[in-house]
């Protein structure tokens, strides 16, 4: 949990230039891919960012993240719209 910690920190602080993608699962068990500019952590547990998936800002459970990688801003346009053939099952 600390390699995501220092992740999150880093693109928290290049916030201009950099974003997250990853699979995330809500508390149904739902999966869903989101892209998301990170801005603060709320606790040990979880942060809070602007979801461009949803378009608004969205708080996110660390331990419910998964498949994270760090892209480049400017590849992303609100809102973000993944085709039935991207997204997670």
């Amino acid at each position: 949990m600390s390699n995501l910690k220092s992740l999150l920190s880093r693109v928290m602080q290049q916030s201009d230039d950099l974003v997250i993608v990853f699979d995330y699962c809500d508390a149904k068990g739902s999966v869903s891919r989101r892209v998301v500019s990170p801005y603060r952590f709320l606790g040990d547990t979880h942060f809070l960012g602007l979801c461009l998936t949803r378009e608004e800002p969205r708080q996110f459970q660390l331990s419910r993240c998964q498949n994270i990688r760090v892209d480049l801003a400017m590849n992303y346009v609100m809102p973000v719209v993944f085709s039935q053939q991207s997204a997670v099952a």
